[in-house]
């Protein structure tokens, strides 16, 4: 599957941390960045800025030359994408219990990186802390019963319904149904600054 560019290069970084077996709070130091920062890019919750990533690349010791070879360009731009559910591509966007994440499409719509995903809430998932993402958010309710914590205001979503918001405001689902939910989600990233 050819991912978006910046796709590609949150799971990169996440990839090669790992691989050298560097904690998210090592890697932070090394590039003078927080670790929450670390942990956003990473989950593709934020776009790094262009001095942020070479920092990045260079405290894991990378080549930037090997780094950006490797990521994939699109081979062609079809106007029409046919994706599999075989095709859809599990992956962790952070440890949660019971949240499995499964990406669908990832596109470049008018230079604005588009993220399509699958997220199943296995019963009772819920999330302690609150999360952000620089991005724009759409969720459908697929299936299930969701409590959706956008700040200070709890939002009840039923299979059908749906929800819009600025993914830099603090935010949490939960599970409240009495079986699994699923829930496609729409991310419409936004330039941060870091």
């Amino acid at each position: 599957m050819t991912e978006d560019i910046i796709i590609q290069i949150s799971n990169k970084i996440k990839e090669k941390r790992k691989a050298k077996g560097i904690t998210i709070q090592e890697l932070a130091d090394k590039a003078a960045v927080s670790k929450g920062l670390i942990s956003q890019i990473e989950n593709n919750r934020t776009v790094p800025s262009l001095l942020v990533l070479i920092n990045i690349i260079r405290s894991l010791n990378l080549d930037m030359n090997e780094f950006f070879n490797e990521i994939g360009q699109p081979q062609q731009n079809s106007r029409v994408i046919i994706k599999q559910q075989a095709d859809y591509q599990a992956f962790e966007k952070e440890t949660a219990r019971g949240f499995l994440y499964k990406r669908v499409l990832t596109k470049n719509v008018k230079n604005t990186p588009v993220d399509i995903v699958v997220l199943e809430l296995k019963t009772g998932a819920r999330r302690n802390q609150m999360v952000k993402t620089d991005a724009y958010e759409y969720k459908y309710i697929l299936q299930g019963t969701v409590e959706y914590q956008i700040e200070n205001e709890k939002h009840i979503l039923n299979e059908g319904d749906s929800l819009f918001f600025d993914g830099r405001l603090g935010h949490k689902p939960a599970n409240i149904g009495e079986g699994d939910a699923k829930i496609l989600v729409v991310y419409f990233f936004q330039e941060g600054e870091n």
